[in-house]
């Protein structure tokens, strides 16, 4: 087996436009995995794709809203039509969804929003590759993004960590189910990571997680690439329903 060696690989990330998302495409693009960028910004896209071919890669990208069932099997047909087959997927499309408020001050079409931008839309993205997969007789990565606030108390953001646990649940459920199709599913729980969307938060709560961390320093997207590697690879067969913290040790340090 050669360690961490992703060529021949097509990879697909979800919200792969920015962020975290455009962390892994790096990572996988670097160990060799062609990519399918799905966001829905196309002008995101386009750059994210430029980014990516300067590091060598082949890349396709397809402008779609996951939480429409629809679109995410458009986006599978074109990532198919382009690259001949899927073998590698990272659910990472996602948002904070209301924030400073209580659960009973979120709207109903507020947390509703956040439900399925966060769980239905992995769930919408699986699905045809699942199907995929299993047609193929093919082994498979599935890995979806969710986050240290499934295992800590998130107050006022009740929908981020509701949504944020489920597809913890959902990791668990389809790794039994997959198991015997040689299909790995697993989960990455980023603590606070220097990203545009956390550069929004308030600075008190910056301050806290870096308080929080063992390491006296907050995570940068160049440490979630080799994770992401990791868990694409061969070198990860034997884990499967399992959750991967990177945190800087937040979530065991008893402040």
């Amino acid at each position: 087996m050669n360690l961490f060696n992703l060529k021949e690989k097509v990879a697909i990330v979800t919200g792969g436009n920015g962020g975290i998302g455009l962390a892994y495409a790096k990572g996988l693009v670097k160990a060799g995995a062609k990519v399918a960028i799905w966001g829905r910004n196309s002008a995101k896209n386009e750059l994210a794709k430029t980014a990516l071919e300067s590091l060598g890669g082949e890349i396709m990208v397809f402008a779609a809203d996951l939480t429409n069932a629809a679109e995410a099997r458009d986006a599978f047909k074109a990532t198919l039509a382009h690259f001949g087959k899927v073998d590698i997927c990272f659910a990472n499309a996602g948002g904070a969804g209301p924030q400073g408020k209580r659960l009973h001050e979120i709207e109903e079409d507020d947390w509703n929003a956040i439900i399925n931008l966060n769980l239905n839309s992995v769930v919408n993205t699986y699905k045809p590759i699942i199907q995929h997969l299993i047609d193929r007789k093919a082994p498979g990565k599935l890995i979806v993004t969710s986050s240290i606030a499934a295992l800590i108390g998130t107050g006022f953001s009740a929908g981020y960590g509701t949504t944020k646990s489920a597809v913890l649940g959902l990791t668990r459920s389809l790794a039994v189910e997959l198991g015997n199709k040689g299909i790995q599913v697993n989960a990455i729980l980023p603590g606070y990571i220097e990203t545009e969307m956390s550069s929004n938060a308030p600075q008190a709560f910056k301050e806290a997680t870096l308080r929080r961390s063992v390491t006296g320093k907050n995570g940068t997207l160049e440490q979630m690439e080799g994770v992401a590697v990791f868990l694409a690879s061969e070198s990860s067969d034997f884990m499967t329903g399992q959750s991967i913290v990177l945190d800087g040790g937040h979530t065991i340090f008893p402040l």
